[in-house]
């Protein structure tokens, strides 16, 4: 068959497989499972793995992730890993859908939280179910084998557990068959339709920290009598500030401290402050500049007769899109959305550990918009008038257009198509 001609097929089973692909999208939003308890989740993506009759079906992986191999009935030694992300956020549902969640999670360490779908792992999961549909109707005609990726915990699992991209990766996972190629999306607020790519860093590096500042109990009308450790975590969040002066101003970094959690009461003056924060930046090699000089701040604790433990947890290393591989799969991109609707972006700090699998396997990692934006003239999303708005991931009033998830099933389809077939493969190997 012509590859213009099984790219037409792989596009009419995209359309045939879209009203199931928002159902299911659907029903994650209204059923969301936090990081590393993705059990029904994952069981639903199990069960319809199977019903495709695929060659395997993987489950438990590092947690609850689930993995479907697809050996195609032609010869070929390629293999593509397509990956989608599981989990939801602690975040409230605003989006205003009718099948927003009302899901609340009260064992779930340092909960009740309630739980969302706010950063769009629905999508990509429905997504990536829909392509897996598409190219089981195919696999006669595929030179090579196709993984089907479902990850548990890209939001990061709790601190006392293990999860994610890399335990997926340890638990050899992709031992056999190894991949020669990861990709992914995430849905973003770019206009819907679009495809966003960047060479180079696209997401940065990520840490989380925990800071520990520790005192001596005390009655809050004694203070004398203990250590305050208040005093030193004040020092810790604004000497924070001057961080980004001991860095390069050209590439960007972020500490934020997300939760302050004390033990005391209104009278009392606490033995312990906990701060937890994310490290993040834009170029790995400034990671262990910025730790250093983090902790050099917290250990300054004993200024107020204070101390102080610092432990950086959960690290994620940047995800990067070489050049050789953006060559090679812009052809792609651009076939299933139109040139004009494949642009360049700029990096951002969020993080996500697709890395983990682009940077062992090769490949790469896109964003497609589902949004009601348009560009400006330096193309950055801003709201189509009289639209939903654009809302960032991880914003409680988050959305995305159902319409839009079609797209996301072509694009895994024909990547993985191109890719074994050796249309989407860098010249010099990547």
């Amino acid at each position: 068959m012509r590859s213009d001609a099984i790219h037409d097929e792989l596009d009419r089973r995209a359309a045939g497989v879209a009203e199931r692909v928002v159902a299911w999208r659907r029903h994650l939003h209204r059923h969301p499972e936090l990081s590393n308890r993705e059990v029904n989740t994952a069981r639903l993506v199990a069960e319809w793995l199977r019903a495709l009759g695929l060659d395997e079906v993987r489950t438990g992986i590092a947690g609850h992730g689930v993995v479907g191999v697809l050996r195609g009935g032609e010869p070929g030694e390629r293999v593509v890993a397509l990956r989608a992300d599981m989990d939801a956020l602690p975040v409230k549902d605003l989006c205003g859908a009718e099948f927003a969640s009302e899901v609340v999670d009260a064992g779930y360490p340092g909960g009740p939280f309630p739980v969302s779908h706010a950063c769009g792992h629905d999508c990509h999961t429905a997504a990536l179910l829909g392509a897996a549909t598409v190219l089981a109707g195919v696999r006669e005609r595929l030179p090579g084998t196709v993984l089907f990726v479902f990850q548990p915990a890209e939001e990061g699992p709790p601190v006392t557990e293990e999860g994610g991209a890399l335990a997926m990766v340890e638990a050899g996972a992709f031992a056999d068959p190894v991949p020669t190629m990861a990709f992914g999306l995430h849905v973003t607020p770019h206009p819907k339709g679009y495809v966003g790519y960047r060479i180079g860093i696209q997401y940065g590096a990520s840490t989380l920290v925990r800071i520990v500042v520790t005192g001596e109990q005390t009655h809050g009308s004694t203070p004398w009598e203990g250590i305050d450790p208040m005093p030193a975590v004040g020092a810790v969040l604004t000497g924070i500030g001057q961080l980004y002066r001991q860095v390069s101003a050209f590439d960007p970094v972020t500490v934020s401290i997300g939760h302050v959690e004390d033990v005391g009461r209104f009278n009392i003056v606490g033995q312990t402050v906990t701060l937890w924060g994310t490290v993040r930046c834009a170029v790995e090699s400034d990671m262990a500049r910025v730790q250093r000089r983090l902790t050099t701040l917290a250990e300054h604790s004993a200024a107020y007769g204070a101390t102080a433990s610092v432990e950086y947890l959960q690290s994620v290393p940047p995800v990067h899109n070489s050049g050789p591989w953006v060559e090679a799969g812009l052809p792609t991109f651009r076939r299933v959305v139109g040139e004009e609707r494949v642009v360049e972006t700029g990096g951002t700090l969020g993080y996500d550990d697709v890395s983990e699998f682009v940077s062992r396997f090769g490949g790469l990692y896109v964003m497609l918009g589902v949004q009601d934006s348009t560009l400006d003239a330096s193309g950055r999303p801003v709201p189509v008038p009289g639209g939903r708005g654009l809302v960032t991931n991880h914003n409680p009033r988050f959305y995305a257009d159902d319409d839009t998830l079609v797209t996301g099933v072509r694009l895994h389809a024909h990547v993985a198509y191109d890719h074994l077939t050796g249309a989407l493969v860098p010249r010099d190997g990547g």
